[in-house]
């Protein structure tokens, strides 16, 4: 069975963007450290945008071959042209309201995106699912989860969208490992108490 990771970035705070989704003030943390660690560690994460300025575009895949994002996720690259912004990996969008997609590589989720979760956990594969967000997604997706990886940055937001939809139930997860970089990131990965 593969697993669901959510690989997701948040501040201090536990907002994954400010009010209206926007997180770009994470950005100004992207140093050489952190995006080394990125492209070696964790290159299916990145956008294809994001592979092709460090240079690892052509690189095989590690981890995953498949990413699902929400809506609001995928209206990002929509917005400024990009159709597929992760074209080395299988691009699911969950959406209730995007009822067509606007690139023949990525498939729209529109009915029960647990059933369909399910389904592509039960895939023979090496590889497992990439879960980009947002926190209405992975709201919905929490009992599917099985490991997150929360990159905290070092910011308060005070307000903004969580790294999960509100009214969930109380979920344990173990805490497998941390790494620390010196601009003061920190990558915490749990695997869920089953």
């Amino acid at each position: 069975m593969r697993k669901l990771t959510y690989f997701v970035a948040c501040s201090v705070d536990g907002f994954i963007g400010d009010p209206s989704g926007d997180a770009t003030a994470m950005f100004a943390y992207l140093d050489e450290e952190f995006l080394g660690y990125l492209a070696t560690e964790c290159p299916d994460t990145l956008s294809a945008q994001g592979r092709k300025a460090l240079g690892i575009d052509d690189r095989p895949l590690q981890r995953f071959d498949t990413v699902i994002q929400g809506r609001g996720s995928y209206e990002v690259g929509l917005r400024e042209g990009i159709t597929s912004p992760y074209a080395h990996l299988r691009e699911y969008v969950a959406s209730r309201s995007m009822t067509q997609s606007p690139d023949p590589h990525v498939e729209i989720i529109s009915g029960d995106l647990v059933a369909r979760v399910r389904e592509l956990k039960a895939e023979d594969s090496r590889f497992d699912i990439y879960l980009c967000g947002g926190s209405a997604v992975a709201g919905e997706l929490l009992d599917e989860i099985d490991e997150l990886v929360v990159k905290t940055y070092p910011m308060v937001y005070g307000s903004g969208m969580p790294m999960f939809a509100e009214g969930l139930s109380l979920t344990h997860f173990a805490l497998d490992s941390v790494r620390t970089f010196d601009n003061g990131i920190l990558v915490r990965t749990y695997s869920r108490k089953r």
